[in-house]
C-alpha cells in the first residue's frame, strides 16, 4: 500500500479548506490551504506547466538513473511522479562508474518543460557531457521521447518560449543569452546568433542571475531568475521588456526567509490555473534533506508578478484549486511486483544484472567490483523526507560471498551505511562505516538482520540536532541495536543532491555473490 505522506499541518489545512453550504448538503472543498514546504523533500530546479486542468512539473536528479522526474498534479499542491524522460544519458564510461569517471554534481540540470501543438519538449544541460539535450514527445507518461542532442551548446539554465512559429531559449549566468532555435527544436536556426539580453550586477554578489523562466505574458516578455545579493537571502528578481530583445528593467519580486531559516527562496516557474489565478512555485535551499519547493501566490501589481505577501515568503498558501490525489515521490516497497516503483532511482546507469524474479519477492543485487560505495555500481536510491524519517530493510545475507558488502546508506558525499560485510574465512559482521572508515562492528548471528537509518532533518523534540543520522540493527526484529554513533549529515556541492537512502552491494575484490532485500520500509517519525 502507498505509504501516506501526512506532513505537519496537512490535515489542518485539509479541514481549512473552504466549503460551500447548499440545501442542507455540502459540497466537496473548492479551495485548500497549502503549508510549506509542498514535500519536503529534494525536488529542486522545478518547472512547471498547465495543460488544461492538469499541471506537470520537472526537477533536477543529476547523475540519478531514469532521470528528469516528471511529477502530475491537478491542484498545484500534491505531486505524483509519473515518468522519466530517459533511462540514461549516455551508455559511457561516466555513467558505468568506470575508470575513475562519474557525474556527480553534474548530469541533467534544470529542465525547461513546455508545452506546443500537442507536443512536449524538455530541454537541458548535462554538464559531464559538456552539452545540452532536447528531449520531445507526444505523451509524457508513456513516451516515447525524441532527443536533439546539441553538441556546440551549453544551455545552462535554459527557458524555451514557443511564440509565433517560432522558438527562442534564454539561457546562462550573471549574463542571460536569446537564441531562436529551429520551430521544432531539432538545432539551432541557421543564422541565428546569441545575444545578451540580460547583464546581472557583477559586484557584491554571491549568485549572479541564473535559473531563467521565460514567458510572453500581456505586454511583456518576463524572465523570471534567481540572485543571491551579499547579506541577504537568495531572491527572485523579473526582468520585462516589451521587446523580445530588450532592453528589461527589473524588480525583486521575492526576498525573505521561512520555517526559521536564513536560506532564502527562489527559482521556479510561474503557472496561471484555469480561473486566472497565478502561483509561482520555488525552491528553498534546506539543508540535508536539499532543495525543497514552496507554493507562492503571485499577484499581478503594475504589470509585476509578486509573489508571497508583497514580496515576503508565506508558509501558509491558499490555493484556489479542489484537493486532489496524493504525494508520491517516495514511497515503501515490499518488492513483490514485475518492476521497480518509479520513487527508486539508480547511482548513475541501472546495472544488467539486478533482479525481482531470481528470488520472487525479494530484489536481488549482486555484487560487482568497486573500492567503495561512491563508485559501487548497482546502488538504488530514493529520497529521504523531513522533518524525520526512518528507513528500514531486511536483509539476507546468505548469499554473500567473501569481500562482499550489503546494506543501508545514507547517500551523499558524506556518507555512512550500516550493512553485512563478509571476511574472506566466510564469517558474517554487522558494520557501520562512515565513508570507507569502520566505526562500529559486532558478529552477525545467522544470515537475516533488519537495518534501519533514523534521519533527523529539522528537530521535532528536545535535544534533537539538525541533520543528523542514526543507525540501528535487529536480528529477531524487536530489540534494536543503536551504536553510540550518528552522522552529521552536510549538503555539499560536489554531488549537489539531498541525502537519500541507498540500497548496495559490492565486492572491494572482484565480482561477487548477492544480496537480497525482502522490503524497503520508509516513514515521518
Amino acid at each position: 500500500m502507498k505509504s501516506l505522506f501526512l506532513k505537519q499541518g496537512l490535515l489542518m489545512a485539509c479541514l481549512l479548506g473552504t466549503l460551500a453550504l447548499c440545501a442542507g448538503c455540502r459540497e466537496a472543498p473548492r479551495t485548500q490551504v497549502a503549508v510549506n514546504p509542498l514535500t519536503y523533500t529534494d525536488i529542486p530546479d522545478n518547472d512547471v506547466i498547465r495543460v488544461g486542468e492538469d499541471y506537470y512539473m520537472v526537477s533536477t536528479t543529476m547523475y540519478f538513473c531514469p532521470g528528469a522526474p516528471v511529477m502530475h498534479s491537478r491542484d498545484l499542491v500534491h505531486w505524483e511522479i509519473v515518468s522519466y524522460i530517459y533511462d540514461v544519458l549516455e551508455d559511457d564510461d561516466v555513467y558505468n562508474l568506470r575508470d575513475g569517471k562519474n557525474a556527480y554534481g553534474k548530469g541533467q540540470w534544470a529542465t525547461s518543460l513546455r508545452y506546443h501543438e500537442g507536443v512536449f519538449y524538455a530541454l537541458f544541460v548535462a554538464n559531464d557531457q559538456h552539452r545540452s539535450y532536447l528531449y520531445r514527445t507526444r505523451d509524457i507518461v508513456n513516451g516515447p521521447w525524441e532527443r536533439t542532442v546539441f553538441d556546440d551548446w551549453f544551455f545552462h539554465d535554459p527557458s524555451l518560449l514557443f511564440e509565433d512559429g517560432r522558438l527562442w531559449v534564454v539561457w546562462g549566468n550573471g549574463e542571460l543569452r536569446l537564441l531562436e532555435l529551429e520551430p521544432d527544436g531539432t538545432g539551432v536556426k541557421d543564422g541565428a546568433e546569441p545575444q545578451v539580453i540580460i547583464s546581472a550586477p557583477a559586484e557584491g554578489w554571491g549568485l549572479r542571475a541564473e535559473g531563467a523562466h521565460f514567458y510572453h505574458i500581456g505586454d511583456y516578455y518576463y524572465v523570471l531568475e534567481i540572485d543571491w545579493p551579499q547579506g541577504k537571502p537568495r531572491t527572485a528578481t523579473v526582468w520585462r521588456s516589451r521587446e523580445i530583445t530588450g532592453p528589461y528593467e527589473s524588480k525583486v519580486v521575492l526576498q525573505g526567509t521561512l520555517g526559521g531559516r536564513a536560506d532564502g527562496i527562489a527559482q521556479g516557474p510561474i503557472v496561471d490555473t484555469p480561473s486566472g489565478d497565478w502561483y509561482a512555485i520555488q525552491f528553498q535551499d534546506h539543508g540535508a534533506v536539499g532543495r525543497i519547493p514552496t507554493i507562492q501566490r503571485v499577484t499581478w501589481e503594475d504589470g509585476w508578478p509578486v509573489m508571497g505577501d508583497g514580496g515576503v515568503p508565506e508558509e501558509t498558501v491558499t490555493v484556489n484549486l479542489p484537493p486532489s490525489g496524493s504525494d508520491y515521490v517516495w514511497d515503501s516497497d515490499e518488492f513483490d511486483g514485475n518492476s521497480l516503483a518509479l520513487v527508486w532511482q539508480w547511482n548513475h546507469k541501472a546495472p544488467s544484472d539486478w533482479s525481482l524474479a531470481e528470488r520472487p519477492g525479494w530484489l536481488r543485487l549482486h555484487a560487482h567490483s568497486a573500492s567503495g560505495i561512491a563508485d559501487a555500481r548497482g546502488t538504488l536510491t530514493q529520497r529521504t523526507v523531513g522533518p524525520r524519517c526512518v528507513s528500514e530493510v531486511l536483509l539476507d545475507a546468505s548469499a554473500l560471498t567473501p569481500g562482499d558488502q550489503a546494506g543501508l546508506c545514507a547517500f551523499q558525499s558524506g556518507s555512512a551505511r550500516i550493512g553485512v560485510e563478509c571476511r574472506e574465512d566466510g564469517i558474517r559482521d554487522i558494520v557501520i562505516r562512515e565513508k570507507e572508515e569502520i566505526v562500529y562492528r559486532t558478529p552477525l548471528e545467522g544470515n537475516r538482520v533488519r537495518l534501519r537509518i533514523r534521519y533527523v532533518f529539522t528537530p521535532q523534540e528536545y535535544g534533537e540536532t539538525s541533520d543528523t543520522a542514526f543507525f540501528g540493527w535487529t536480528v529477531d526484529g524487536e530489540n534494536w541495536t543503536e551504536p553510540d554513533y550518528c552522522l552529521q549529515m552536510r549538503y555539499t556541492l560536489d554531488y549537489f543532491t539531498g541525502y537519500r537512502s541507498a540500497l548496495y552491494c559490492f565486492n572491494t575484490e572482484g565480482d561477487g555473490g548477492a544480496a537480497d532485500f525482502d522490503y524497503f520500509h520508509q516513514a515521518v517519525y
